[in-house]
Protein backbone atom coordinates (compact mmCIF):
# COMPACT_ATOMS: atom_id res chain seq x y z
CA UNK A 1 0.00 0.00 0.00
CA UNK A 2 2.67 2.50 0.99
CA UNK A 3 4.88 1.29 -1.82
CA UNK A 4 2.11 2.27 -4.24
CA UNK A 5 1.94 5.67 -2.55
CA UNK A 6 5.70 6.13 -2.99
CA UNK A 7 5.38 5.25 -6.68
CA UNK A 8 2.48 7.70 -7.10
CA UNK A 9 4.45 10.50 -5.41
CA UNK A 10 7.46 9.74 -7.62
CA UNK A 11 5.21 9.93 -10.67
CA UNK A 12 3.85 13.29 -9.49
CA UNK A 13 7.47 14.37 -9.10
CA UNK A 14 8.15 13.50 -12.75
CA UNK A 15 5.12 15.49 -13.93
CA UNK A 16 6.20 18.50 -11.86
CA UNK A 17 9.71 18.37 -13.33
CA UNK A 18 8.17 18.29 -16.81
CA UNK A 19 6.09 21.39 -15.97
CA UNK A 20 9.17 23.13 -14.59
CA UNK A 21 11.04 22.54 -17.84
CA UNK A 22 8.14 23.19 -20.20
CA UNK A 23 6.21 25.91 -18.31
CA UNK A 24 5.34 28.86 -20.54
CA UNK A 25 5.71 31.50 -17.81
CA UNK A 26 8.10 31.96 -14.93
CA UNK A 27 5.22 31.64 -12.47
CA UNK A 28 4.41 28.16 -13.83
CA UNK A 29 8.01 27.24 -13.18
CA UNK A 30 7.91 28.63 -9.63
CA UNK A 31 4.71 26.70 -8.94
CA UNK A 32 6.31 23.55 -10.35
CA UNK A 33 9.37 24.06 -8.13
CA UNK A 34 7.08 24.40 -5.12
CA UNK A 35 5.25 21.23 -6.19
CA UNK A 36 8.56 19.39 -6.49
CA UNK A 37 9.39 20.41 -2.93
CA UNK A 38 6.01 19.25 -1.68
CA UNK A 39 6.36 15.92 -3.47
CA UNK A 40 9.82 15.50 -1.93
CA UNK A 41 8.34 16.07 1.53
CA UNK A 42 5.64 13.47 0.86
CA UNK A 43 8.25 11.04 -0.42
CA UNK A 44 10.32 11.59 2.73
CA UNK A 45 7.29 10.90 4.91
CA UNK A 46 6.37 7.71 3.04
CA UNK A 47 9.94 6.42 3.01
CA UNK A 48 10.28 7.23 6.69
CA UNK A 49 7.18 5.16 7.38
CA UNK A 50 8.36 2.29 5.21
CA UNK A 51 11.79 2.16 6.87
CA UNK A 52 10.34 2.84 10.36
CA UNK A 53 12.45 5.96 10.85
CA UNK A 54 10.31 8.78 12.27
CA UNK A 55 13.17 11.28 12.09
CA UNK A 56 12.46 11.59 8.36
CA UNK A 57 9.40 13.64 9.35
CA UNK A 58 11.64 16.17 11.09
CA UNK A 59 13.71 16.46 7.93
CA UNK A 60 10.50 16.89 5.93
CA UNK A 61 9.26 19.70 8.18
CA UNK A 62 12.59 21.49 7.90
CA UNK A 63 12.59 21.09 4.13
CA UNK A 64 9.02 22.42 4.00
CA UNK A 65 10.03 25.60 5.83
CA UNK A 66 12.98 26.08 3.50
CA UNK A 67 10.70 25.50 0.52
CA UNK A 68 8.29 28.19 1.74
CA UNK A 69 11.04 30.73 2.36
CA UNK A 70 12.65 30.00 -1.00
CA UNK A 71 9.37 30.37 -2.88
CA UNK A 72 8.61 33.68 -1.19
CA UNK A 73 12.11 34.96 -1.97
CA UNK A 74 11.84 34.00 -5.65
CA UNK A 75 8.41 35.63 -5.98
CA UNK A 76 9.65 38.81 -4.28
CA UNK A 77 12.61 38.90 -6.64
CA UNK A 78 10.36 38.57 -9.70
CA UNK A 79 7.97 41.25 -8.42
CA UNK A 80 10.50 43.89 -7.35
CA UNK A 81 13.66 42.80 -9.19
CA UNK A 82 15.54 42.96 -5.89
CA UNK A 83 15.41 41.05 -2.61
CA UNK A 84 16.34 44.06 -0.49
CA UNK A 85 13.44 46.25 -1.61
CA UNK A 86 10.40 46.52 0.64
CA UNK A 87 6.78 47.25 -0.21
CA UNK A 88 6.98 50.71 1.43
CA UNK A 89 9.65 51.80 -1.06
CA UNK A 90 7.40 51.11 -4.04
CA UNK A 91 6.69 54.31 -5.99
CA UNK A 92 3.09 55.53 -5.83
CA UNK A 93 1.05 55.41 -9.02
CA UNK A 94 -0.17 58.81 -10.14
Amino acid sequence: MFTAAAIAVALAHVFAVYRALKGPTVFDRVLAANTIGTAAILLLAVLGFLTERPEFLDIGITYGLLNLIGTLAVLKFFRYGDLARSAEEEPADT
